[in-house]
């Protein structure tokens, strides 16, 4: 069977996709292997008239709508390779199993690389987040700490200052703030901390203390961590797409990459984290490309035809 589309991904991004592609009467095969980046996460914010849901309720939802288009199918696995040939892609799942499709959306999203600090993996997700946008409202107002070795601590420690009045950067051994900006910080109250850190303390995943390698601890109530962004599935040998500057695919604005018949919507194309919104938009603007590119192909081969 020849699917017009296949969407790599079951995140906000790819569901969307599959959402749009199916109200065009397109047939739809969505890959997903359920291994979400926010699998840490216990509420989604910043969604219109889904504020505060859970992940998995969120996907639940969005899996029900879509059983209600008969062109659109969900294959709970997980993509190994796509190759192209002649004007099709070939989708190979981990079980061995092929498919063909005319367009490819990667929707696959980004995984995190935290920091090599012990116990930090207790915290992600509960009081410890990467995106202020996401998760500052619920930490207002508190003790908050910043840890980011690297050329984002003086962006993040700005942005994360917006929700609370008691705001320390951690730099984690690293000196990577210049004289300017630590002058700057300093003079809006941010504090500047470059010990080692050894440990994170507090009970259940909350945040109530940062200990140092000198044994020292600084009492902290949660705060917003710099990961490294990786492409969670990687394609490019195949598809010969290219990427921006932040790492993630590089698209026009139509999601369209310079590989034709492949277009990238959501964290995969953004290189980091950004809002359930932001990604279901991106994978709604995909679908539709996709579906135009589709109709002109029809009209233009009809017409060679005439």
């Amino acid at each position: 069977m020849i699917v017009d589309c296949a969407v790599i991904g079951g995140g906000p991004a790819g569901l969307n996709a599959a959402l749009v592609l199916g109200r065009s009467r397109r047939k739809t095969i969505l890959f997903d292997d359920n291994k979400p980046r926010n699998a840490v996460t216990s509420e989604s914010h910043g969604f219109i008239t889904r504020d505060g849901i859970h992940p998995e309720e969120l996907k639940r939802v969005a899996q029900e709508e879509l059983s209600r288009y008969p062109d659109v199918r969900i294959e709970k696995q997980r993509v190994h390779l796509i190759n192209k040939e002649n004007n099709l892609f070939e989708v190979e799942t981990e079980n061995g199993e092929v498919y063909r499709a005319r367009k490819i959306i990667l929707a696959t999203g980004f995984k995190e690389v935290l920091p090599d600090i012990p116990q930090v993996k207790e915290f992600y997700g509960k009081s410890l987040f990467s995106c202020p946008f996401c998760d500052g409202w619920e930490l207002r107002d508190r003790p908050l700490a910043v840890i980011a070795d690297d050329h984002k601590a003086f962006h993040m420690a700005k942005l994360v200052s917006n929700w609370t009045n008691d705001l320390i950067i951690f730099t984690n051994g690293s000196k990577v703030l210049s004289y300017e900006e630590q002058e700057l910080l300093k003079s809006k109250g941010i504090r500047i901390n470059e010990k080692k850190i050894a440990t994170f303390i507090g009970e259940e995943g909350m945040l109530e203390k940062i200990q140092f390698e000198d044994g020292t601890t600084v009492l902290r109530k949660g705060g917003f961590i710099s990961a490294e962004w990786k492409q969670a599935a990687s394609f490019e040998c195949s598809l010969e797409y290219t990427f921006n500057e932040q790492g993630g695919i590089a698209t026009d604005s139509w999601q369209r990459t310079n590989t034709e018949g492949v277009y990238a919507c959501g964290d995969t194309r953004m290189a980091g984290p950004s809002q359930l919104i932001m990604a279901a938009g991106e994978g709604s603007m995909a679908a539709m490309a996709v579906n135009a590119a589709l109709i002109e192909e029809k009209f233009n081969q009809e017409k060679r035809h005439a």
